[in-house]
C-alpha cells in the first residue's frame, strides 16, 4: 500500500536535526548504550569544537533524569536516534523544543572495524550542526471527498465503513443494480481521464450513470452519457486493474488496494479515513522558465525532465516546461539531469547538499582521518540497512561516512563530482528498490567517464551483512584528491571545478552522447552565417559580432541542447560530447567567420560577401524581379540603398496614382466666374 508523505509538522531534515529558530545548541550529550560503543569524551571535544556531557550508558532507560535535565536547557544535542521518541516526548512533557537528534552508534561506533571511529563521529556530529533552513511547504486542504472505485461486492463495505468519517461517492464498474442505501452517493460508469492529486483530483466519465430514486420499487440508473466530470479530493481505488496514473504510489492521495486482499483494502481504507485536514505539501524543486532549453521558436530541444519524471508532473509549456507541484513527488531526476540548472532541487538547496558533503570530508581530514568513503543512502532503505548492520552484523567500516540524502535519484554526477573534488575516495550509492533509476543510468556513467570507474560504485542490495561484507571487501580503488577543493557555485560550476582538480593536467575529457558539456562543430563550407543558431541559443554559448559576419562560441555555456542544430537550415552544426578543462572554455572563439559585403552605393558593410554573390549569382537575370542590370544591382545594395533605389526606379511597387493638385483661392474665384 501506497503511503501518505504529506505531513502535519514540520519533516526531519537529512541529518535527523529539526529547523529551530534558536541558535545550534552547544553540548552533546553522549551515551555508550550499556557499554557496546567507546566514545572518548575529551577526544571527541577537541576533534568538534563541541563540550561533551559525562559519558552516560542508559540515557533513554535508567538516566532518563540526566536526559530531561539536559534536555530542558535548550542546549543539548542527544547523540541518538533510535529512541527518538522518547526524547521528543520527555521535551514535550518539559515544554521545551525538540533536541537535535545525531546518530553516532549505528552510523559509527557499532563498527567491527578497528579503526578509529573518532574522525567519522566528528564528521557526522560537524554535518549535523550545519544549519538548516527548512523546507518550503504549500497547504492543501482535505475536505473529505472521497471516490471509491470498483465493483458493487469491494466497494459498498468500504463505503459503509467511510461513510460516517468522510463524504463518499462510490462508482461502479459492474453491471450491478443500485444499492437499496442512500446513505451516500453512487454511481456507474468507467473513468476516461483523471487528473489531479490530494484535495484537487478531476474525473471525466463516460457512461455515466446515476440512481433515479423516483418511483416504487427497486432503485434504477439513468440512461447512461459520456462527457460526466467529477471532482473529489481523494480517489480509493479497489478494481485491481491498470492504476489511473503514472507512479500511482507516489500520487498523494490516490489509494490503490488489491481487492481480492482483505489486508490490503482494510489498510487503505484505514489510510484514507485520515485525509482530511489541512496538510503540508513539500514545494520539492524550483523552476527558472528562462534559462530552460526546452525550445525555441517551436523547434525541439532538451527533454530530459520530461523523460524522467516518473509521475507526469512536468508538462511542456511553450519554450519552457511547468511543473506542478501538487503532483511532484520530489524524486529529483528532473534536476539531476537539467543541463541549464532551470530546475534545482530546493529541499534542500544544491548549496547545503555541497556544505554538507565538504564539511564532511574536511572534518575528518581535520579529526586525522585518511581516504574517507561517502555512502549515500535514502532516509528509508538505506538507513535501515545501516542500523541492521550495525545491530547484527558488522556495521561500517570507520571510514565509510553515510550521508543520508532526502532525494537518491537527484544526486546527480554534480554532486558525486563535488564529493571526490572534496577529498572522498571514492562514492558509493546504496539504492533502494524503490528508488528512480532512469536518472542515475545517465548521471553515474557521466561521473565516472570524468572521474574514472573505480570511482564510483551503485549498490542495490537488500542484505545488511552483504553490505557490510562488499563494504570491507573492496576499499577505495582510487586515491582522494591531492588538493581538495571548495565546491561553491551552481551544479555545472562545482562540476568543473572538481573536475580540474581531480585532473589538473588534463585538458580535456571526452564524455558519452547526451552529456551536458561539449563543443558546438561547424561546417565551415556549409555555414551561410545566418545567425539562426545564435537568436534560439537558450544560454547564450553561440553569439555573433555586430561589426562583421561571425559566429562565436563560448564552450562552458554550451547545453548540448540541440536546438542550434535542429534549427540551423544547413545541417552545418554537429556536437562533440567533452568537457575543456582549459580557461579557453571559458572565452569566447570564433567558429566561422568571412569578409563582409560593402554596399555599391553607400559603402555600407553587410550580410556575407560569398552569400550576396551566390545570391547574384543564382538571381540575377535569371528570376523576373531581377531582370534587368538595374534590378539585379539592388541585392547588392544594404537596406536603405535598396528601398531608395526601389522607390525611385520605374514601376515603382511603392508608387501610387497622381496626388490631386491643391485648390486655390483663384479655382474658387474662377469657378464662380463660370456660373
Amino acid at each position: 500500500m501506497p503511503t501518505v508523505a504529506l505531513q502535519t509538522g514540520k519533516q526531519l531534515g537529512s541529518n535527523g536535526l529539526k529547523n529551530n529558530k534558536k541558535s545550534m545548541t552547544k553540548q552533546l550529550i553522549i551515551c555508550d548504550c550499556s557499554g557496546s560503543q567507546q566514545v572518548d569524551r575529551t577526544a571527541l571535544e577537541q576533534a568538534t569544537g563541541l563540550p561533551c556531557s559525562k559519558l552516560h550508558s542508559g540515557l533513554c532507560t535508567h538516566q532518563i533524569d540526566a536526559a530531561g535535565a539536559a534536555i530542558a536547557t535548550g542546549e543539548a544535542i542527544i547523540c541518538c536516534r533510535q529512541e527518538a521518541r522518547i526524547f521528543q516526548e520527555l521535551a514535550d512533557e518539559l515544554e521545551v523544543p525538540e533536541p537535535p537528534l545525531i546518530d553516532l552508534r549505528d552510523r559509527a561506533g557499532w563498527s567491527a572495524d578497528e579503526a578509529s571511529k573518532l574522525p567519522k563521529m566528528a564528521a557526522l556530529v560537524a554535518e549535523a550542526t550545519l544549519p538548516d533552513p527548512g523546507e518550503k511547504t504549500v497547504d492543501v486542504i482535505s475536505e473529505g471527498l472521497c471516490l471509491i472505485i470498483g465493483a458493487s461486492d469491494v466497494v459498498l463495505p468500504a463505503a459503509e465503513k467511510l461513510r460516517n468519517l468522510l463524504s463518499v461517492t462510490v462508482l461502479h464498474t459492474d453491471a450491478a443494480d443500485p444499492p437499496d442505501t442512500r446513505a451516500f452517493d453512487t454511481i456507474r460508469g468507467r473513468v476516461a481521464q483523471a487528473s489531479g492529486a490530494l484535495g484537487g483530483f478531476t474525473l471525466r466519465l463516460d457512461a455515466l450513470q446515476q440512481v433515479d430514486p423516483s418511483g416504487r420499487g427497486a432503485l434504477t440508473w439513468t440512461d447512461p452519457r459520456d462527457g460526466g466530470q467529477t471532482n473529489c479530493d481523494l480517489i480509493l481505488d479497489l478494481t485491481g486493474g491498470s492504476p489511473l496514473f503514472p507512479a500511482p504510489d507516489k500520487r498523494e492521495g490516490y489509494l490503490r488496494a488489491d481487492p481480492g486482499s482483505l489486508p490490503a483494502v482494510a489498510d487503505a481504507i484505514l489510510i484514507a479515513s485520515q485525509l482530511i485536514g489541512t496538510f503540508e505539501k513539500p514545494l520539492y524543486v524550483a523552476l527558472e522558465p528562462l534559462v530552460c532549453a526546452h525550445s525555441r521558436a517551436e523547434q525541439p530541444g532538451c527533454s530530459k525532465c520530461l523523460n524522467v519524471c516518473p509521475t507526469g508532473a512536468i508538462t511542456p509549456n511553450g519554450d519552457h516546461v511547468s511543473i506542478d507541484p501538487m503532483v511532484c513527488a520530489g524524486c529529483g531526476a528532473c534536476a539531476a539531469l537539467c543541463p541549464s540548472g532551470a530546475i534545482t532541487y530546493d529541499a534542500p538547496a544544491p548549496d547545503l547538499m555541497f556544505r554538507r558533503i565538504e564539511t564532511l570530508a574536511s572534518t575528518y581530514r581535520k579529526a586525522g582521518g585518511i581516504a574517507p568513503r561517502l555512502l549515500v543512502h535514502d532516509a528509508d532503505h538505506g538507513a535501515e540497512m545501516i542500523r541492521l548492520a550495525a545491530r547484527f552484523g558488522r556495521g561500517l567500516p570507520a571510514n565509510v561516512i553515510p550521508l543520508e540524502v532526502t532525494a537518491l535519484a537527484g544526486f546527480g554526477h554534480a554532486e558525486i563530482l563535488a564529493a571526490l573534488g572534496a577529498g572522498f575516495a571514492d562514492v558509493l550509492i546504496l539504492v533502494s528498490p524503490t528508488t528512480e533509476r532512469d536518472a542515475g543510468h545517465h548521471e553515474v556513467p557521466l561521473a565516472q567517464s570524468i572521474a574514472g570507474e573505480d570511482a564510483v560504485t551503485v549498490y542495490a542490495l537488500t542484505d545488511p551483512e552483504e553490505l557490510s561484507e562488499s563494504l570491507y571487501d573492496f576499499p577505495a580503488r582510487t586515491q582522494p584528491c591531492a588538493a581538495p577543493v571548495l565546491p561553491m557555485g551552481s551544479r555545472r560550476q562545482v562540476a568543473r571545478l572538481a573536475a580540474k582538480a581531480l585532473h589538473p593536467d588534463t585538458e580535456t575529457i571526452p564524455l558519452p552522447g547526451g552529456a551536458p558539456y561539449g563543443a558546438v562543430l561547424v561546417d565551415t563550407d556549409a555555414c551561410t552565417l545566418c545567425l539562426s543558431c545564435v537568436s534560439l541559443c537558450p544560454s547564450g554559448a553561440l553569439n555573433d559580432n555586430p561589426d562583421m559576419p561571425q559566429l562565436r562560441f563560448q564552450e562552458d555555456a554550451c547545453l548540448q541542447c540541440g536546438l542550434c542544430a535542429n534549427i540551423c537550415p544547413e545541417d552545418a552544426i554537429t556536437y562533440e560530447p567533452r568537457l575543456n578543462l582549459t580557461d579557453a572554455a571559458l572565452t569566447q572563439e570564433v567558429l566561422n567567420e568571412e569578409e563582409p559585403f560593402a554596399c555599391i552605393e553607400c559603402g555600407a558593410l553587410f550580410g556575407v560577401k560569398s552569400t550576396v554573390e551566390k545570391v547574384v549569382e543564382k538571381l540575377a537575370g535569371k528570376h523576373s524581379m531581377f531582370a534587368t542590370s538595374d534590378a539585379a544591382r539592388m541585392i547588392q545594395m544594404c537596406d536603405n540603398c535598396r528601398v531608395n533605389a526601389q522607390f525611385h526606379s520605374e514601376n515603382n511597387p511603392f508608387e501610387g496614382e497622381a496626388r490631386p493638385r491643391p485648390r486655390t483661392t483663384e479655382d474658387y474665384f474662377s469657378k464662380r466666374r463660370d456660373h
